[in-house]
């Protein structure tokens, strides 16, 4: 357990480097261009990405000792960072104001592979799980690992509204560099005691070695495994609209050093959830725990922004990020159960590939529907007229209105998906 904690602190440091880059980054180019848009174009990139690299990710971890995967994923950060610091360097500032900028998004690219690079972490840190936790105290170290999530949410939140305020872009990726450097450091020192690999070097690593095949076939074996991934898939899909539309919505609110520091509040969400599972557990059924916080969550979703008010999406948000957690923790809980250890990296990043195929068509597409029907809608529209006395009326309105027709699109999901025979054959599984 002293490997495990350890391995929770090293993360922490890496996961808040990637955190803040990648919202500070968010908010740069928003606040920049002045482009909902931009925002949107990113958030499918980066999902686009996470889809594309989620199975080879995998690859490396199971291919590799978890410590050398987690090495990897640092330097590879450390290099794609310091490029996109010296890309901002060298150009003048004013050919970063739109986005048609090519070098605006030569920039972004390389933050953007640094930020996926960190992924690998994502991808090891629970297959080490079963390494260095016994089986019974799974699920609680799967808490912990949520809370470090929240703390890192948190941190980097407040330090990209405030990185962006006061030391701009540029000042954010030299202390990203900086923290990066830590991680790898400090990782050096960790031990994560596990069989010896005979396998090649990564870049050595043939096309064969992936096993698409075979990892599929594993999933597939497993009754209900495979409903409940892409039961992930379309959350993921509604889930795009949060990630491309909740910063724009929140700063027609508020400051971006406000936005900022309010997520840095909010984000003690993912804290508190996770210091909950830490001490309780996910119950008899994570299965069951599953399907409930999702209606939870997508309830909260209706509502957040039924009026134009910081308050109700800030009380929403708050519990929104309580719950989160849990959804976390269950799936991994029950992948840690049902799937051999050997696969258990393979599988995990086949899991997040096809989990996130779906939030890239949402990300793209939903910044110019935002844009072009649901702002005009609200603005000029016939909403304007419909329910523009009591729904207000604005740019801030027309995002709101697309995160209520989410929310009720994943409210019916979650009620069918749970009462679903694959949902109760996956419960037995997990139980035996």
């Amino acid at each position: 357990m002293k490997s495990f904690f350890n391995l929770l602190g090293n993360s922490l440091i890496a996961v808040v480097t990637n955190f803040l880059v990648w919202s500070t980054v968010v908010y740069w180019v928003y606040l920049t261009t002045g482009s909902v848009l931009g925002t949107s174009i990113m958030s499918g990139m980066y999902l686009v990405l996470v889809m594309v690299s989620g199975f080879w990710l995998g690859s490396i971890v199971d291919h590799n000792k978890k410590k050398t995967a987690m090495l990897i994923s640092s330097f590879a950060t450390l290099f794609f960072f310091a490029c996109a610091l010296l890309m901002y360097s060298v150009s003048p500032k004013e050919s970063f104001t739109t986005v048609e900028s090519v070098r605006l998004w030569v920039v972004v690219a390389f933050l953007l592979f640094g930020v996926i690079a960190g992924n690998i972490r994502s991808i090891a840190l629970p297959t080490a799980v079963p390494l260095l936790v016994p089986e019974e105290k799974r699920d609680r170290a799967n808490g912990m690992t949520g809370t470090i999530m929240g703390i890192a949410f948190a941190l980097s939140n407040v330090g990209a509204g405030f990185g962006y305020a006061y030391i701009g872009i540029s000042g954010v990726l030299s202390i990203a560099l900086g923290a990066t450097v830590i991680a790898i450091l400090h990782l050096l020192y960790i031990s994560i005691p596990e069989p010896e690999k005979v396998a090649p070097e990564v870049h050595e690593v043939p096309k064969s070695k992936l096993d698409i095949k075979g990892t599929i076939a594993i999933v597939r074996s497993i009754p209900g495994l495979f409903p409940l991934i892409l039961f992930t898939t379309f959350n993921n899909f509604l889930g795009g609209v949060f990630m491309s539309l909740m910063d724009p919505y929140g700063l027609t609110l508020v400051s971006v050093q406000v936005w900022g520091t309010l997520w840095g509040f909010l984000s003690c969400g993912f804290i508190i959830g996770g210091l909950v599972i830490a001490k309780r557990g996910l119950g008899k059924n994570p299965v069951r725990t599953l399907f409930v916080v999702n209606g939870i969550i997508w309830t909260i979703s209706i509502f957040m922004t039924i009026q134009h008010s910081i308050v109700l999406l800030g009380v929403c948000m708050f519990i929104y990020l309580c719950m989160f957690p849990f959804i976390e923790a269950s799936e991994q809980t029950v992948m840690q159960k049902v799937v051999p250890q050997e696969r258990l990296g393979r599988v995990f990043g086949f899991a997040q590939s096809v989990e996130q195929s779906a939030s890239p068509i949402t990300a793209f597409v939903i910044g110019p529907v935002a844009q072009f029907i649901f702002i005009p809608f609200m603005t000029t529209g016939v909403g304007v007229e419909l329910i523009g006395s009591w729904y207000g009326v604005g740019v801030g309105r027309g995002l709101g209105l697309v995160f209520t027709l989410a929310g009720i699109i994943g409210l019916v999901a979650t009620i069918i998906a749970a009462r679903s025979r694959s949902a109760k054959m996956l419960s037995t599984q997990f139980k035996n």
